[in-house]
């Protein structure tokens, strides 16, 4: 009893009482603000510990602290006696190194950088493809093209960092976890929902998921029609800013780009970009088909004219004659005009456009001037900034050539084409060692590549590991397979050998390959034949031309007055 009157008369009961108070709302605060400014959950927990072990220093400072009308000051009875608040302290010591030793984040273990590396901002998200709930798995070109359109909505928002799609499609059919994707992307929140469709019917459901504890930030279930797709879409859009606290702008809006006034030719330049992505020259051909169809319904809609005039330039490479190729490259060209006329406003038609002017057309002030508009209307579109790129490097701007398509890198770091072009235009700067690291990421992400595989052979042929350069070219895919052999083959001094590739090269590939087979010959030493190849890569509109003062192949001749001339003639300096 009388440590009880003891602890009354030292107000330790009313001390600790009050400090139980005050600590939960102090955590009641912590765990509503914290999240609201993304701080890591471990400072919550931190907060949460602190204020426990507070308890009993508090109650300690109570006992031995007595309070007077002359201030605070030591009890007379406690005095020289300081076990009770030793204790106390040793308790929150031992405490804070439990929890500390307990935390992989503070130990010097192989772990510890990859925490630290993960970053990312605040406002930074991917949208992952929407998984296909139908019975018929064919509708896998509607689940990922609404997931495509809701990235497209959410990259126009200045304020958000959208992770771009190759990255986020990447995780297609995997089963990896939100944490481990957002370390991968490198963001701060993922988008994730599910698709089914029956007939005319849609259940669309979505959910927002912050990586750092996993947390849901918003979900929604969409029962409607399909004409009603759009609608959608701008709910989730919206929805997503506001759980993101994006304040918009009064001139921003999030709408989708690729709009059209029918659900039927949605559906149509949907399975396009499918049959696009498949990379192939049947696919291409049905992308057109495609595209046409969707035009057929809505002849206003200028997101199908860009991805015809995309699919057009591509379905001419398999093209039986020139004069077919010709004529599908024109056609293109009329597409991205009539795409931008319909819609000033819409970044594709400007990137469709200025991609075929700087190599096909040469027309580098239109090429310039439409990718520039393009960046103005979407400068998070990691193909708008390797575009900018390409062109900025074939203009002889190698440096800001570089810069631009690091930035399509950290846009889509997950895609092999940016990491292939850096690689190549490290290469031309003489920048071998990162040139190297560029490309060998390419073929990890696309092993397939065959322009990423040639060009690190390429690489290694100009550092003069000529039988690396040849077994790696036996591997690239028909044509530059022969053009990567006659280059090797005389690097090693096998001229016959080289002939009997560049023969077969010119037999079965002289349609398409002008370039290649022009810079087989400038390797080799023979300029009139190489010229002569030249002439009829830009009487053929070859694309390989844009990269000509680039080109090491052709290094040999540019001591030729010949040479000079013929960069004039493209347009170039």
């Amino acid at each position: 009893m009388a440590l009880m009157a003891e602890l009354k008369r030292r107000k330790v009961f009313k001390v600790g009482a009050a400090y139980l108070v005050v600590a939960w709302l102090a955590v009641q605060a912590a765990s509503i603000g914290f999240p609201a400014f993304d701080l890591s959950p471990r400072m919550l927990r931190l907060c949460i510990l602190f204020a426990a072990l507070g308890l009993p220093l508090a109650l300690a400072l109570a006992w031995v602290i007595d309070i007077t009308p002359e201030g605070l000051r030591l009890d007379p009875a406690t005095r020289g006696n300081k076990r009770f608040t030793g204790v106390a302290l040793l308790m929150v010591v031992l405490a804070l190194g439990w929890y500390f030793q307990g935390q992989p984040a503070f130990r010097p273990t192989p772990a510890a950088p990859a925490a630290v590396a993960f970053a990312p901002h605040p406002r930074s998200i991917a949208v992952l493809p929407f998984v296909n709930m139908s019975a018929d798995h064919a509708q896998d070109y509607f689940s990922d093209g609404l997931s495509d359109e809701l990235l497209n909505m959410l990259g126009q928002i200045p304020q958000l960092r959208v992770t771009a799609r190759t990255s986020s499609f990447s995780f297609k059919d995997k089963s990896a976890d939100v944490p481990t994707i957002a370390r991968a992307l490198n963001v701060a929140t993922v988008l994730e929902g599910s698709v089914r469709k029956s007939g005319s019917t849609l259940r669309i459901t979505a959910r927002l998921v912050r990586a750092s504890d996993g947390l849901q930030l918003w979900s929604a279930i969409y029962d409607r029609e399909f004409t009603d797709v759009f609608k959608v879409q701008d709910e989730i859009a919206s929805a997503v800013v506001d759980a993101l606290k994006v304040k918009l702008l009064p001139a921003q809006r999030v709408t989708n780009p690729h709009r059209t006034t029918d659900s039927r030719a949605y559906d149509q330049f949907l399975l396009g970009k499918q049959s696009a992505g498949r990379a192939t020259a049947e696919g291409y051909r049905a992308a057109v088909q495609a595209f046409r169809k969707a035009i057929a319904l809505d002849p206003g809609y200028a997101a199908a004219y860009a991805a015809l005039a995309v699919a057009e330039v591509y379905s001419a490479d398999s093209a039986e004659t020139e004069a077919d190729n010709a004529a599908a490259k024109q056609r293109a060209l009329e597409a991205a005009d009539k795409a931008i006329a319909l819609d000033p406003n819409l970044a594709d038609g400007y990137v469709a456009r200025g991609w075929m002017r700087s190599n096909f057309t040469w027309d580098w002030t239109g090429a310039r001037a439409d990718l520039q508009r393009a960046l103005e209307i979407d400068p998070s579109d990691s193909k708008v900034q390797r575009s900018y790129g390409q062109l900025l490097a074939s203009q002889g701007r190698l440096a800001e050539g570089i810069a631009a398509v690091r930035k399509s890198v950290a846009l889509d770091p997950l895609s092999s084409p940016p990491w292939g072009n850096l690689g190549y235009y490290l290469t031309a700067a003489g920048q071998m060692a990162e040139a190297r690291q560029a490309l060998v990421r390419a073929l990890q992400l696309n092993p397939e590549s065959a322009y990423a595989q040639s060009n690190l052979a390429q690489l290694e042929l100009l550092e003069g590991h000529a039988d690396k350069a040849l077994a790696m070219f036996r591997k690239s895919d028909d044509g530059f397979r022969e053009f990567g052999i006659a280059l090797a083959e005389h690097t090693l001094g096998h001229p016959r050998q080289s002939q009997q590739a560049l023969d077969q090269l010119i037999a079965n590939y002289g349609q398409d390959y002008a370039v290649q087979i022009a810079e087989v010959h400038a390797w080799r030493g023979d300029k009139e034949q190489a010229f002569a190849w030249l002439d009829r890569a830009y009487a053929g509109r070859d694309g390989g031309l844009s990269d000509i003062k680039l080109d090491l192949y052709l290094a040999p001749l540019r001591s030729d007055p010949r040479f000079g001339a013929f960069v004039r003639k493209l347009g170039l300096e």
